[in-house]
């Protein structure tokens, strides 16, 4: 599939300015729904329920205790455990001339094949349009694959045509990675996935400003599914406005089929598109 990518790329806001708009995305649910399942074991038996990302944060906070899922525990393992499919594997050199990919891109390819409508997350027309007028994107997930493994699911949606070419990226921070927990300062990784994201907004927009220069104009928004990560992402993003006072934060919390954007301010966020406004077309972006 292929699509006319001649409508004209906009500058960013205030690039007369100086300042530039930076995007920051969780991925799963944001941008894209994906059927990557988690798994929970029963407490007797072993025997494994696989559920999606959707029914698991409906019930993650029953599990083992009430509910459905009395019966049932998560294993923390990441070769083995609930989260495995989240994590990359150990292909062998056999696998992988054989053409296996690691289980994210085999996902990413998986929901190229449903209709766009079933795959398109809410957030997804803002990471086009980022993408689309090379704003510096970064990707901020809980997902524990190296970067590389997420560029090469992004990848395939460049190639399906879904978009014109690859994110501008700024940062890639998979923060159940080992390596990327380190350098997020987690090193006896203790520390919660809102926490880790909690670091990497905070190195994203350091980076930022060590790359593109001090600007009073630049301009930050983060959008995530997830109403604790959001909790902690504004909470994070007000610290950022106190050291940064001049510049702008935006916080983009997603639901189903809408999504509420604040912007974060010293003292409290400013609501400027609710939930039930978010349905209505062409709506802007931050920038």
């Amino acid at each position: 599939m292929s699509f006319n990518f001649d409508v004209p790329r906009e500058q960013d806001r205030n690039f007369h300015l100086g300042g530039r708009s930076f995007y920051f995305f969780d991925f799963d649910d944001n941008v894209a729904f994906l059927s990557t399942p988690i798994i929970i074991f029963h407490k007797k038996t072993g025997a494994e329920i696989s559920l999606s990302s959707g029914e698991f944060a409906h019930e993650n906070k029953h599990i083992g205790i009430s509910g459905p899922y009395a019966d049932y525990y998560m294993d923390f393992n990441d070769a083995h455990g609930s989260f495995r499919h989240f994590r990359d594997k150990d292909l062998n050199p056999i696998e992988v001339r054989a053409g296996k990919k690691q289980g994210f891109v085999e996902d990413v390819l998986k929901a190229l094949k449903e209709v766009d409508t079933h795959w398109k997350a809410p957030s997804w027309e803002y990471f086009y349009h980022a993408t689309y007028n090379e704003r510096p994107v970064s990707l901020i997930t809980a997902r524990g694959h190296h970067p590389t493994t997420i560029i090469e699911g992004v990848d395939q949606i460049v190639k399906a045509g879904y978009l014109p070419h690859s994110p501008n990226y700024h940062s890639i921070y998979p923060v159940s990675n080992p390596e990327v927990r380190k350098d997020l300062g987690d090193i006896h990784f203790k520390q919660s996935v809102a926490e880790l994201k909690k670091h990497a907004i905070r190195a994203s927009v350091e980076k930022a400003i060590n790359q593109y220069g001090y600007s009073p104009f630049h301009r930050f928004g983060m959008s995530d599914d997830d109403h604790k990560n959001v909790e902690l992402i504004t909470e994070e993003m007000r610290d950022l406005k106190k050291k940064y006072p001049e510049m702008s934060f935006f916080v983009i919390e997603t639901f189903k089929d809408s999504f509420s954007k604040r912007e974060v301010l010293l003292h409290e966020t400013r609501e400027i598109i609710s939930a039930k406004e978010s349905v209505k077309p062409q709506l802007s972006l931050f920038d």
